[in-house]
């Protein structure tokens, strides 16, 4: 038993959907990440690449993504219960989250770096 009313499977789907367009309405740095991705996957289909690259690359996006839409909900949070007022501890926690996304950002270029390099060298010494 929970004290909570039960959610329908619908209703988590359009709570979803609430929260990423929430997210990239109120966030930059999702919108240029999404640029990058839509970037990214274009890219990678004009270069033909097979299944495996392409759930790398989708893993990786939904990673980054996953990560920056984290670091709002607790940017987020944080400023909900001090009330934007200013707290070192507070703003330790958000250096950290944003830390996180940088660590998951890097890998994600060096993922890029690795399945798009071999094909584009390629292209030139043809």
């Amino acid at each position: 038993m929970t004290k909570y009313k039960q959610t329908s499977f619908s209703t988590t789907f359009k709570n979803a959907r609430k929260g990423m367009r929430l997210t990239i309405k109120s966030e930059r740095n999702i919108r240029i990440h999404l640029f990058f991705a839509a970037f990214v996957i274009i890219s990678a289909y004009c270069l033909n690449f097979s299944i495996n690259k392409f759930c790398i690359l989708f893993l990786t996006i939904a990673a980054v993504i996953s990560a920056e839409m984290f670091n709002s909900a607790i940017e987020f949070s944080l400023d909900a219960i001090f009330h934007n007022r200013y707290s070192r501890m507070v703003g330790m926690a958000k250096d950290i989250a944003a830390g996180a996304v940088m660590i998951v950002t890097i890998s994600a270029i060096m993922i890029g770096v690795l399945l798009f390099a071999p094909p584009i060298i390629s292209l030139f010494t043809k």
